[in-house]
């Protein structure tokens, strides 16, 4: 396959919702280049993307696929990605390596959810959007609805480019109004027969054409000044101005196309080919350290990972994009994150699982490889004289966790080992293990995504798997002070065991001055601070520790291990066995023995005295809260609402945001379990949401009741 420089690659997202017919786009693409003989079907199982047998079983795009094809001395990267926003981190991922996107709307139904959720990534991102109309032979496409839509979420910068003369089961035609021609198609698709406008069309494509016009025009003060003078471009003024406007995301191109039957993809490519940025067009990436990285075919070379797949017979195959430089087979480089070296034996550009053999790519193309030794997704390589590293893909906070164990015991490791290793397949697959909840827990972007997880896992490393709710991370704390004192006694012959410990908890909040004293009904108990400890938990809050024994009651040498028995309950918090915090001890008075004290002595005896007086000192129990925003359209607004505050949640906030409502609100982290499943079904796949943890509030009191109850009666069961 022919080399091609940075001058004349372009990379491209393909997006949308699942169903708009990305699959389907993708096939005509490499059909119309030239890269296939047929066009795959999805109903037939052999399109280029979806080849994995877990896409062709569940029917949905799962990874993302690259292909690429060759039009006109050019070469267009394209990475299609899933639609559901399960799958998100594909399309995130693809986003950060490509230079534009594609945004293909269903025409029967227009901008949905995802098509704001995906538009999202691409402002935050800066990058140039093509929103393409696709599915006009849908009985129910409204072109001028859809446009409609379009332009009251994304403004004027949406700008048409194509129209179809017709819509529905006899959409053949459409009129260009950059090339100010109708394009029409036969049956088959292909290539388009080009004819003047009718009559009747001409109104409108002229003042559609004007339109373009003047947005081309605003991006050149010389395109500017003509425009002021003439009223008109050329062909190639308007492409100049439409491609500094999409680089500038000051205008968004809409495009019309019927993928199922190949009409109008070949003009898509001849637009993408001639007015799309090039990869040296596009703003330079920054390092790690800051650094300007300049897409310089002359610089070292660096290249970054940002995908891995794992195939049958293959193993894994690792995709990269060519930050700098030109790598060629058999260049020798260092891995900047793990310090190995690394030998490129082969060299690949790919289109699904078909992979062509070339003997170098240049800065800003995309490829792939395989057998490395030691690359994991995320790294970076480097040849001699640079020490770039990349760190860019920033990915969503997951919606889903579910615990995860295998159904044997003996397939644990394996388990472990897999998630492991499709945790580099699927960065938004993460793993945890959590020694609070003693679980092992995964947390996803939705159930699809862990359902993914687990057909993988039983199909292909036949490993059964249960998935289970996990434990809600309570915390403890109190919230007032109280007073108790234990002796830990022990003689079994020889020497004993003997330990008293006095103390007092209090909650705790920072900036609280050191105590002077306490009183206890008539008790009045005086406080000398001696020592003091401020321990900042790992799991959020702080123990305060105060050493305020005086008389040589206890030795200072067994507080470590007073402090010690203290926090092992601290650890395993005396209502429901959850981590407490905010607490304040303060140790006043005890007892030991000349000959039966020691460490393990005193520990047991602070940790009994802690667990006694923080059951006095009024406990409460915090559960987590989490921010919540959704997205939804305005028919569901209500649903969605009651939904929200059947699960306790707190609705703060409402606004509208791209054509659909936005409502804010707090929910606990309990009533969110099966969240995404439930909105899914309250509106039919078409609103979405992102969760994020906010703060620990108060459980209410019939619900602390209740998981009291259940601790003591698991605790009694285990006895």
């Amino acid at each position: 396959m022919k080399v091609y420089s940075s001058q004349a690659i372009k990379n491209i997202a393909l997006l949308g919702n699942d169903g708009s017919g990305k699959t389907t786009l993708t096939e005509a693409l490499l059909f119309e280049g030239g890269q296939t003989q047929r066009r795959g079907r999805i109903t037939q199982q052999n399109t280029v993307s979806d080849y994995f047998p877990v896409e062709q079983d569940y029917g949905y795009s799962v990874f993302s696929t690259v292909f690429h094809v060759e039009r006109g001395e050019k070469k267009l990267n394209f990475i299609d990605c899933p639609g559901t926003d399960d799958f998100v981190g594909a399309a995130l991922t693809a986003l950060h390596v490509t230079d534009t996107a594609i945004l293909l709307i269903k025409g029967g139904v227009g901008p949905e959810v995802g098509t704001q959720n995906h538009f999202r990534y691409t402002e935050k991102l800066k990058k140039p959007v093509i929103f393409l109309v696709n599915q006009l032979d849908d009985e129910k496409c409204d072109f001028d609805a859809v446009v409609e839509q379009l332009q009251m979420n994304y403004g004027s910068r949406t700008v048409v480019v194509q129209y179809p003369i017709a819509t529905g089961p006899s959409f053949n035609s459409v009129i260009d109004v950059i090339l100010m021609k109708k394009l029409t198609w036969g049956v088959d698709g292909g290539e388009a027969q080009v004819e003047e406008i009718p009559a009747e069309e001409l109104e409108k494509a002229q003042a559609l054409h004007k339109a373009l016009v003047e947005a081309a025009a605003e991006n050149d003060e010389l395109l500017m000044e003509k425009f002021f003078e003439t009223e008109q471009l050329n062909e190639d003024e308007m492409r100049e101005g439409i491609r500094k406007g999409m680089a500038t995301r000051s205008i968004f191109p809409v495009f019309c196309v019927c993928a199922y039957k190949n009409m109008g993809v070949g003009r898509l490519m001849d637009f993408l080919g001639n007015v799309v940025p090039f990869v040296n067009e596009m703003p330079a990436v920054h390092n790690t350290r800051g650094e300007e990285v300049p897409l310089d075919t002359l610089a070292p070379t660096s290249i970054y990972f940002y995908k891995t797949g794992v195939e049958p017979h293959i193993g894994e195959v690792q995709y990269f994009k060519v930050m700098s430089g030109v790598l060629k087979v058999g260049d020798e480089l260092t891995n900047a994150d793990r310090g190995s070296k690394e030998r490129i034996a082969q060299l690949f550009v790919s289109s699904g699982a078909n992979r062509t053999p070339v003997e170098s790519l240049s800065a800003g193309d995309i490829g792939c490889t395989v057998k490395l030794k030691d690359v994991r997704t995320g790294n970076t390589l480097n040849a001699k004289g640079t020490e770039n590293k990349f760190n860019f893909i920033a990915y969503p906070n997951s919606k889903y966790t579910r615990a995860i164990k295998a159904k044997e015991e003996a397939n644990t490791e394996k388990l472990m080992a897999a998630l492991t290793r499709m945790r580099q397949e699927d960065p938004t697959w993460v793993v945890e293990q959590s020694k609070e909840l003693r679980q092992t827990l995964v947390h996803g972007q939705g159930e699809f995504h862990l359902r993914t997880l687990q057909w993988r896992l039983e199909h292909l490393d036949k490993i059964p798997v249960v998935f289970s709710e996990q434990r809600i991370p309570y915390r403890e704390t109190i919230t007032k002070a109280a007073r108790a004192d234990y002796r830990h006694k022990k003689q079994s012959g020889g020497a004993g065991q003997f330990g008293e410990v006095h103390l007092i908890v209090e909650p705790y909040s920072d900036g609280m001055p050191d105590p002077t004293t306490y009183n206890f009904g008539s008790q009045e108990i005086r406080i000398n601070v001696k020592g003091r400890e401020e321990i900042d938990l790992d799991w959020g809050g702080k123990l305060v520790f105060i050493n305020s024994v005086v008389g040589g009651a206890i030795d200072t040498r067994f507080m470590p291990a007073i402090l010690k028995g203290i926090m092992s309950r601290m650890e395993q918090g005396p209502l429901t066995g959850s981590y407490a915090r905010d607490v304040r001890v303060v140790v006043y008075d005890g007892k030991m023995h000349p000959v039966d004290s020691n460490e393990l002595s005193f520990m047991l005896a602070a940790r009994q005295a802690f667990s006694q007086a923080f059951k006095e000192a009024a406990p409460k129990i915090l559960e987590p809260i989490y921010d919540l925003e959704v997205f939804t359209p305005a028919d569901c607004m209500g649903d969605v609402m009651s939904d929200l505050q059947g699960r306790r949640g707190l609705i703060i906030g409402m606004d509208s945001e791209n054509g659909y409502e936005k409502l804010q609100g707090k929910v606990p982290l309990k009533e969110l379990a099966s969240y995404s499943t439930a909105l899914s079904s309250l509106t039919a796949g078409r609103a979405s949401f992102i969760r994020k943890f906010a703060s620990y509030e108060l459980v209410p009191a019939d619900l602390q009741q209740k998981l009291i109850a259940e601790f003591e009666k698991e605790n009694t069961d285990k006895e």
